[in-house]
Order: C-alpha cells, then sequence, then structure tokens
C-alpha cells in the first residue's frame, strides 16, 4: 500500500491532514513550497491545478479537498469515518454544499465580490447571507454534524467553519465554540495540527 500527501502547511491541506490522521493510516507527507515546487512539471502531472492538497493511493490520483476526504473514508472503512450507504443523505449533502455554494460564497465575500439581486439567481449560493444561515444551520447543539456519529463532515465542513470564524466570516457563538471545542479537541485533529505547525518555518509562504 502506498499512500503519498502532497500538502503545504498553510494550505487546506491542514484538512486532508487531520483526516488522515484519523484514518490511522500510514502515509508518506510531501510538503511544497508555493511558486516553483507546485508549478513543476511533476507535480503538475499529479494535479494540473498546481494547487495542494492532492494524494496518490496505490497509484490512484485524488484532488479537491471534499473529494480526498469523501475518498479516505472509503478507502479506511475501519477508521467508521463515513455512515453506512444507506444512511449518507445528509452526509453527501453537507459534504458538497461546504465544497461548493458555501466556498464559493465565502471567496466571493473575502474577495469583495458583490452578488446583486439579479446575479443572485445565477450564483450557485444565492447570496452570501443566505449560504451563511444555511451553514450555520447545520451546526448540532450537541454530538456531530450526523448525529453521535464523528465522521468525515465533521473534518470537513467543521474546518469550513473553524476557518470561517478565524477569519471573521462567519459569527461566533457559544453553540459554534462548544461544537469547535468538540471536533478539534479529538487527538487526531490535534496531531494534524502539531505536525503542520512545525513545517511552517520552512515551507511558509515567508520561508
Amino acid at each position: 500500500m502506498s499512500l503519498i500527501f502532497y500538502t503545504n502547511p498553510m494550505s487546506r491541506g491542514r484538512i486532508i491532514r487531520w483526516m488522515l490522521e484519523e484514518t490511522g493510516a500510514a502515509y508518506e507527507t510531501r510538503f511544497l513550497r508555493y511558486g516553483e515546487e507546485m508549478s513543476s512539471p511533476a507535480y503538475t502531472a499529479v494535479n494540473p491545478m498546481q494547487k495542494v492538497p492532492a494524494i496518490v493511493h496505490n497509484g490512484r490520483v485524488v484532488t479537491e479537498c471534499g473529494a480526498i476526504c469523501l475518498y479516505l473514508a472509503d478507502a479506511f472503512p475501519e477508521a467508521g469515518l463515513a455512515p453506512p450507504p444507506m444512511e449518507r443523505a445528509d452526509y453527501y449533502r453537507w459534504m458538497m454544499f461546504a465544497a461548493g455554494p458555501w466556498e464559493q460564497a465565502n471567496v466571493n465575500a473575502a474577495l469583495g465580490v458583490s452578488v446583486s439581486a439579479e446575479q443572485s439567481r445565477m450564483a450557485g449560493y444565492g447570496t452570501f447571507e443566505r449560504a451563511l444561515d444555511v451553514l450555520l444551520s447545520t451546526v448540532p447543539d450537541s454530538g456531530y454534524l450526523l448525529g453521535d456519529r464523528f465522521s468525515a463532515a465533521d473534518v470537513y465542513v467543521g474546518s469550513h467553519i473553524g476557518w470561517a470564524i478565524q477569519f471573521g466570516s462567519v459569527p461566533s457563538s457559544p453553540r459554534i465554540e462548544a461544537y469547535l471545542g468538540r471536533i478539534q479537541s479529538r487527538p487526531a485533529a490535534r496531531r494534524g495540527v502539531e505536525l503542520d505547525d512545525a513545517a511552517i518555518p520552512e515551507y511558509g509562504p515567508q520561508s
């Protein structure tokens, strides 16, 4: 079994680091610096988008954070990170909501892109306010996104929520802070943060 993880410690790769740690699988990390290393022919052959993260599992390439999380949950079922197939409606729904409408809305807002009422019918997220309301509706009063069971959805959607609060695009609340506390205190989450933080001096943008 071969599992290679391409990342930068200051990227969305932090999501996949957490997910990999949750699986318990052995993997090799290959850090890439922004610029020439990500645009090199060798890495472009892995991900033509020239961005991280990406994984190569037994010769199969998977890119895009949401897809990688879904793939790893299925590739390592013993970790219990995906619900049974017939119970995946909310699982798929919220994973794809975070990957599509929410990320589009959040990035556009960060870039100062304003969508008019007329344009909102074309935008996949409608309006930022609507997407934010839906995102916050996923946060549970107790437990996890899918109930009592932690899943890849908590890694992926929870990471989006945590980052949005960190950068000020989502208002915090006791309910959100409690949820983030539950998921971010997991041993795998803490290990992931430690591993990536340790690599920032060498591979961060200012290195």
